[in-house]
């Protein structure tokens, strides 16, 4: 049977039903919007969709009758919250979506498939998803020339902080907070190490810890919006990601605070960092726990890993050349032609790859820094650090749209 055949109000619910799912699913606006208005337009609507990081409007009418009109036939508005990244359910939405297009699935079978997504996660993701967390945070620090102690108080604060992110998800109120709540964990336990047990590098410790945490890729997606004319979306994660650092920042702050009225200070200076060779088993460990933070198939975690290792290399190359901005530049423009390569012969969405690419490429911890550095009133170090954050977002977002030049998108996802 004919998709445009189908009911209209059929169609027009399976269109609302995947803007929503891309939306929780963490697509930023720009692709959001281009999905669904094809989605529409292979079911013989006319949709105008409208995306924000906290809320869609999607009007539609029927193709035959959208020319008579300029009312539109219906028009929806959702309110939703923030997306989280979730790549395995970003897959299945885009092969539904196709599924149904093709005609070997009934629209009204799709639209119930999109709706059994909210299934909650088998029980192991969970502890899967903490140990990631403390994976991340020691590839962080080793990556940030750490010494032997603080890759390991590093990794235990990664693993508090995953189950603090991890127990507040069924907790709104808690959740608000718990960005804060990390923060000043993360600064009282390396404080308490490095006071009583073995010297730390204090702030290289803490910022590994909080890393996950750290909204480098909400900034990335927030510029990279304002620049392809989406102001209000970009504006608007804009505005989350620096609430989201002014939050990291506070926590480490009161933390720093606690310790000093506590009487908790460095036993002594910091130790030697581990040796460079490390930073390989580094990588590849840090890269394989991607693959649960972006909660990726299993079977798709090879991909992730083999492009988030690309796109540090990538930049690695570049920054030997011409430098940090340059490097930044590159590992951008490799990871969107390689994405847009990956999903134009594989006929899967580009995310997989692009995703997981540019994370070690956002410069979520010089936000940090800078924001850290000026609410301390240190505003030399701050400001040289928000220029930094500044340069680096917009070589990465160049990198970005010069890829999508070099090898065009034919997926909106």
């Amino acid at each position: 049977m004919s998709t445009r055949k189908v009911a209209f109000d059929t169609r027009v619910a399976f269109v609302v039903e995947t803007a929503r799912r891309l939306h929780q699913y963490g697509t930023a606006a720009p692709r959001l919007e281009m999905a669904v208005s094809r989605v529409g337009e292979r079911l013989g609507l006319h949709v105008d969709v409208w995306s924000s990081p906290t809320a869609i409007i999607l009007s539609a009418s029927a193709r035959d009758t959208a020319n008579a009109t300029s009312l539109a036939d219906i028009t929806q508005v959702m309110r939703l919250p923030p997306g989280d990244v979730n790549l395995a359910r970003l897959c299945k939405v885009d092969r539904i979506a196709d599924e149904v297009i093709a005609g070997t699935l009934d629209v009204a079978d799709g639209f119930r498939q999109l709706q059994a997504l909210t299934a909650p996660q088998p029980r192991w993701w969970w502890p899967l998803t903490v140990v990631a967390y403390g994976i991340a945070a020691a590839m962080v620090a080793i990556l940030l020339h750490g010494a032997r102690v603080d890759v390991l108080a590093a990794c235990m604060i990664g693993i508090v902080i995953g189950q603090v992110t991890v127990s507040s998800a069924g907790h709104p109120r808690m959740a608000v907070a718990s960005e804060a709540i990390a923060a000043l964990l993360a600064t009282l336990i390396a404080g308490a190490i490095g006071a009583f047990i073995v010297p730390l590098a204090l702030k290289t410790v803490v910022i590994s810890g909080l890393i996950v945490l750290v909204p480098g890729l909400a900034l990335t997606n927030a510029v990279r919006e304002i620049s392809t004319q989406h102001l209000v979306s970009g504006t608007a994660r804009l505005a989350g990601a620096l609430s989201s650092l002014l939050k990291l920042t506070f926590g480490t702050l009161a933390g720093a605070q606690i310790l000093d009225v506590l009487g908790w200070h460095a036993l002594g200076g910091p130790l030697p960092p581990v040796p460079a060779w490390t930073e390989i088993p580094a990588l590849l460990l840090g890269a394989a726990s991607f693959g649960v933070l972006f909660q990726a198939a299993p079977r798709d975690w090879p991909l992730v890993m083999a492009a988030a290792i690309v796109g540090y290399l990538s930049t690695r190359l570049g920054t030997g050349l011409y430098g940090a901005s340059f490097g930044v530049f590159v590992g951008g423009l490799v990871i969107a032609a390689l994405s847009n390569l990956y999903a134009r012969y594989r006929h899967r969405p580009g995310a997989l790859v692009r995703e997981p690419g540019i994370i070690l490429l956002v410069p979520g911890v010089v936000g940090f820094r800078s924001v850290s550095s000026l609410l301390e009133r240190n505003v030399p170090i701050g400001t040289d650090a928000a220029l930094l954050l500044i340069s680096l977002l917009v070589a990465l977002v160049a990198g970005l749209l010069f890829g999508d030049l070099l090898i065009g998108p034919r997926r909106s996802l």
